[in-house]
């Protein structure tokens, strides 16, 4: 919790608690005048559906039989007349009774324990107690992401895991792993082991402050497999999902620069290699059997290792310039009888969506792949403009917000250090933005909007060097986008959320998180370049 690494620490503010959620609580009912209940020490009563949380909150709260207080876990379907969900809850804090969280899953008492957090603060004598009253709570959206891109700058093991405990304490609950690009393959697959040997790594990268120049330095990375499985657990215990994505058809340099022969090798100038700048390629997935199998190998061993349902295709921002130079894949569009080359990634996007059904998987892709065609089963991830979102409604589709206007937190926050390694690809995003974000688009029916499953952040690493510009980059906006994600935007207020977010900073402080302070500076470190 952020506030309590190993055990439960006090709030710096013991008033007013409602100021203390992020993100905040459908209802709290606070008692004024009843006394607090100390927390530490207190005897844990679990019901046996509750074995994960009770192990997650034993130690936390060093629980012993002869507590103070006795904390229950129950399981419950509602409070009341306020039904859960997959992922609500109730905290009861009653005088007189013991300290209860209800729950209908393993999720909402999970998130039940996040909350007592804002609930707790430090007593005269040193003890953390938790304020009496009721909270009850559940998610506006079931997907409430955050995209974390490592095609072009490799993070690490010990940095995703950080990142998925950040999150975790936001409520937040899938982790989108973008692990293939053109500037590099982030994941062994046994079978093809040149798309490590060869696509991991690219030969330079852009100089820092000019995108235009070259570093002249090789640079690389990816996660075996044992690494990806250790990284899933981990986020199972947060109960994050981590769906992973290799993009295609498009956004495939490495991958073709590893197996040349998985390209359009019938083109004038053919010559793939990994990409050593930014910007779209135009190597493409060439659309034959021997590509489709390579495909459908790669999900054969990574499909097993990650238990979601959904698996992200990619789909966006795949060139035709190789397709319509290409006499086997016009000689594909006229065997299947397809108009041009937006037809034809429709027809490639869908094989792979019948490998994934195969495999008991979902597909999901960026709103490119519904250009040429789409089966209302696939999942839409909108990030261009939000006209794509109302066509994938009317077909039908499940659809994940996450528009430039105000998820991509690789943008700028505003004022920075005037030095290069502070960079960002461009554009500006404040807090306010994000926090003023709907997901639901305005003309969308009552039928339409339960179409969307939720939003995301996303967080392109062309500029997000290490996991120092990582934090900078995603904080304080994650916090706003986890409050979109899960409250009723009824209640939302920007001054409101400010004090919140205010003393919310200074837990993460605590954590040595490097968020962006309100001056543009990093809160820990200024070693955001590469190799710092």
């Amino acid at each position: 919790m952020r506030l309590l690494p190993s055990l439960l620490l006090s709030l710096t503010c013991a008033l007013a608690l409602a100021q203390n959620f992020l993100p905040r609580p459908v209802q709290w009912s606070p008692l004024m005048d009843a006394p607090a209940k100390p927390l530490m020490g207190a005897n844990l009563v679990a019901d046996p559906a509750f074995p994960l949380t009770e192990t997650y909150i034993r130690p936390r709260i060093g629980a012993t039989a002869a507590g103070q207080t006795t904390l229950r876990l129950i399981k419950a379907d509602q409070h009341g007349d306020f039904v859960f969900g997959p992922e609500g809850y109730a905290i009861i804090n009653e005088p007189g009774k013991d300290l209860i969280i209800e729950a209908a899953t393993e999720a909402g008492a999970f998130y039940a324990f996040n909350t007592l957090d804002a609930l707790t603060y430090q007593g005269s004598d040193g003890k953390a107690y938790v304020r009496p009253g009721l909270v009850l709570d559940r998610p506006r959206f079931a997907w409430r992401g955050v995209m974390l891109d490592e095609g072009r700058h490799f993070l690490g093991k010990e940095q995703v895991k950080r990142m998925l405990h950040l999150m975790s304490l936001y409520k937040l609950n899938v982790l989108h792993w973008h692990l293939t690009e053109d500037q590099g393959w982030r994941v062994e697959i046994k079978k093809y082991p040149k798309l490590t040997e060869v696509g991991a790594r690219r030969d330079a990268s852009p100089v820092m402050g000019d995108r235009n120049k070259s570093d002249g330095k090789p640079y690389g990375g990816f996660y075996t497999q044992e690494d990806l499985k250790e990284i899933v657990a981990y986020a199972a215990k947060f109960h994050i999902t981590v769906v992973p994505e290799i993009d295609m058809p498009g956004h495939a340099s490495a991958a073709i620069a590893a197996y040349p022969e998985l390209g359009n090798t019938d083109i004038p100038g053919y010559a793939p290699k990994v990409a050593t700048s930014w910007g779209v390629k135009q190597y493409t997935l060439a659309p034959k059997e021997e590509t489709f199998r390579f495909i459908d190998d790669v999900f054969a061993e990574l499909c097993p290792i990650f238990p979601g349902v959904y698996f992200h295709v990619g789909g966006d921002e795949a060139p035709k310039d190789q397709w319509n130079k290409s006499a086997f894949a016009k000689g594909v569009m006229g065997r299947e009888k397809l108009k041009d080359a937006h037809e034809l990634q429709a027809y490639f996007i869908g094989r792979l969506e019948k490998m994934l059904q195969a495999r008991g998987k979902k597909l999901i892709g960026w709103d490119e792949i519904q250009e040429g065609g789409l089966s209302k089963s696939a999942t839409m991830m909108v990030w261009r403009d939000w006209k794509w979102a109302q066509l994938a409604a009317e077909r039908g589709n499940p659809i994940v917000m996450a528009p430039t206007s105000h998820t991509y937190f690789d943008y700028g926050q505003g004022k920075r250090p005037a030095d290069p390694r502070f960079d960002v690809i461009g554009g500006t995003l404040t807090v306010e933005k994000v926090y003023g974000f709907d997901p639901i688009p305005p003309k969308f029916t009552p039928e339409q909007r339960k179409l969307v499953l939720g939003c995301q952040a996303q967080l392109w690493s062309e500029y997000i060097y290490n996991g120092a510009k990582l934090e900078y980059m995603a904080f304080p906006r994650l916090q706003a986008l986890a409050e979109v994600a899960w409250s009723d935007p009824a209640g939302r207020s920007w001054p409101e959320f400010q004090a919140r977010l205010e003393r919310d900073l200074e837990g993460l402080k605590g954590l040595k998180v490097n968020y962006r302070r309100p001056d543009g500076s990093p809160a820990v470190t200024d070693k955001v370049g590469r190799g710092e």
